[in-house]
C-alpha cells in the first residue's frame, strides 16, 4: 500500500480516537476535559497536516519520480515540495532526468545520422545479430547480391543465395580478402565486429573494386598488346618483304623449288603471327557503341539463325525462347550481335557434339543463354572473365574480355556460372 493510504488509515485511527475520547467527556459531563480533549484534537490535526506535507508528500514525490524512470519519461519533471532535504533530491532528480534526455536524443540523432549514412554508402554494409542473422542490409548490399531486402533480414547469411554471400561465409573475423565472381566483378570483403550488449557483433563491409581493378588491367594489356602488335606487324613485314624479294629472284634460277616452298611456308606463317596479333590489337580498339533503339526478341532471332549451321554441324540443338511485350531497348546492334554470337560459340564449343543451346529472353528486360555442356569448375569460376585466361588448349583468352568489354559499355549486368542442375547459363540483364 502506498505510504499516502498508510498515512489517511493512521489519521482516521487518531481522529477516531479523539472522537470517543470527546465523547466520553461529553458524557461524563466534564466540560475541562471535554475542552482538553478538543485542543488535543485540533494539535492533532495540524500536526498530521505539518506531518503529511513534510514527510509524506515529498516521500510520494519521489515515488512519482521513480514511476517516471521505470516508463522512461524522461521529458517531466518533479516540482518542489518545500522541504529541504526532499527539494534538494528533486533538484538532483531532475538533473538526472535532464541528462538522460540529452543523452537519449543524442544517441537518437547519431543512431539516425548512422542509418542514413549506412544506407547511402557506396560501400555495402551487411550487419548480423548475435544469432547470427541478417539485421541490416543497406540498397548496395541489395545490389551487390541481387536479393530483396524482405527476403534477406531475419535469415541467415548461410540461407542466402548468392555467390557472394558463401565467400562471405569464408571469412575469420578481422580478415580482409579479394572475391572476384563469375559476373567480372571484383570485391574487398571485410569480417569485423563491434560490442553489443558485452558481446561481439559481426559485420561486413564490401568494397566494390571492379571499375579501378578492370581500368588497371585494361591499361595494362593495352600497353603490353600495342607493343607486341608493333613489334611483331614491322618484323613480319620486313621477313615477308625480303622473302617475297628472294623468290622473285630465284624464281629465275632452276633446282630452287624447295627452297622456294620453304620461303612460302615461312612468308604464310608470317601472315597468320600477324593475323594472330592484330586479333588482340582488336580487343584494344573496340568502338564507343551508339546505340538505337532495338527490339530484343529481333536480335535473339538473328542471332539464332546466323548459328544454326555451325550448331547443326555439331548437332547441337539451338532453341530459341522468346518473352512477348519486352520494351525496346537503346544498343549498338553490331557490337551486341558480336557479344551474343561468341557466347553462343563459347557455349557450342563447352559442348563438343551432341547437345542443347536455349536462347531465352525475359522479362522485364534480359537475356539468358543456357547449355548442357561441361560446365565451369569452381576453381576456374573466378578466373573466367580475367585477361588472356582461357580453359580452351588452343584459346588466346580474349573471348570473353570482348564480351565483357562490350556488355560493360552498354551498361549491363551479367553473369556466367554452372548451377546444381548441371546447366550453365551467361545471364545478362538490361535493368
Amino acid at each position: 500500500m502506498r505510504i499516502r493510504g498508510l498515512f489517511i488509515i493512521l489519521a482516521l485511527f487518531l481522529l477516531a480516537i479523539m472522537g470517543l475520547l470527546s465523547y466520553a467527556g461529553v458524557v461524563h459531563s466534564s466540560s475541562g476535559v471535554f475542552y482538553v480533549i478538543e485542543g488535543l484534537t485540533f494539535i492533532l490535526l495540524v500536526y498530521l497536516v505539518y506531518f503529511y506535507r513534510r514527510v509524506v508528500k515529498p516521500l510520494q514525490v519521489i515515488g512519482n519520480g521513480m514511476g517516471l524512470l521505470r516508463e522512461q519519461d524522461f521529458s517531466s519533471r518533479l516540482g518542489q515540495v518545500g522541504q529541504v532535504e526532499a527539494d534538494h533530491i528533486v533538484h538532483i532528480f531532475n538533473r538526472m532526468m535532464e541528462q538522460l534526455k540529452n543523452e537519449r536524443l543524442r544517441l537518437r540523432e547519431q543512431n539516425h545520422f548512422l542509418d542514413l549514412l549506412i544506407e547511402a554508402s557506396p560501400m555495402g554494409v551487411l550487419i548480423l545479430s548475435l544469432d547470427d542473422e541478417v539485421t541490416q542490409c543497406n540498397a548496395m548490399t541489395q545490389k551487390i547480391l541481387g536479393v530483396d531486402p524482405a527476403n534477406v533480414n531475419g535469415r541467415k547469411l548461410s540461407a542466402i543465395n548468392a555467390p557472394l554471400a558463401t565467400e562471405l561465409l569464408t571469412l575469420a573475423r578481422g580478415e580482409s580478402k579479394v572475391v572476384r565472381l563469375n559476373d567480372s566483378n571484383i570485391y574487398k570483403c571485410t569480417h569485423s565486429s563491434f560490442i553489443n550488449s558485452g558481446f561481439p557483433q559481426s559485420f561486413y563491409l564490401i568494397e566494390s573494386l571492379t571499375g579501378e581493378v578492370v581500368k588497371a588491367e585494361k591499361r595494362a594489356y593495352e600497353k603490353v598488346i600495342r607493343m607486341i602488335a608493333h613489334e611483331v606487324n614491322n618484323t613480319t613485314a620486313g621477313i615477308t618483304s625480303t622473302l617475297d624479294t628472294l623468290g622473285d629472284a630465284l624464281a629465275e634460277t632452276d633446282s630452287t623449288g624447295d627452297i622456294r616452298e620453304v620461303m612460302r611456308v615461312c612468308i604464310e606463317r608470317c601472315f597468320s603471327m600477324s593475323r594472330f596479333i592484330t586479333r588482340f590489337a582488336d580487343v584494344v580498339k573496340i568502338p564507343e557503341p551508339h546505340p538505337v533503339p532495338t527490339d530484343l526478341n529481333e536480335l535473339a532471332f538473328t542471332c539464332k539463325r546466323f548459328m544454326e549451321g555451325m550448331c547443326a554441324d555439331r548437332r547441337i540443338k539451338l532453341i530459341l525462347e522468346t518473352t512477348e511485350g519486352l520494351p525496346e531497348l537503346n544498343l549498338d546492334v553490331s557490337l551486341f550481335e558480336q557479344a551474343l554470337v561468341n557466347i553462343i560459340k563459347n557455349a557450342a564449343e563447352s559442348i563438343g557434339q551432341d547437345g542443347t543451346i536455349t536462347i531465352r529472353t525475359l522479362s522485364p528486360a534480359a537475356i539468358e543463354i543456357e547449355d548442357n555442356g561441361r560446365g565451369i569448375t569452381k576453381e576456374t569460376e573466378d578466373k573466367i572473365f580475367s585477361p588472356f585466361f582461357s580453359t580452351k588448349p588452343n584459346g588466346q583468352g580474349i573471348g570473353l574480355i570482348f564480351i565483357r568489354e562490350v556488355l560493360s559499355r552498354h551498361g549491363c549486368t551479367f553473369s556466367l556460372r554452372t548451377y546444381a542442375d548441371g546447366l550453365t547459363r551467361f545471364s545478362i540483364s538490361f535493368t
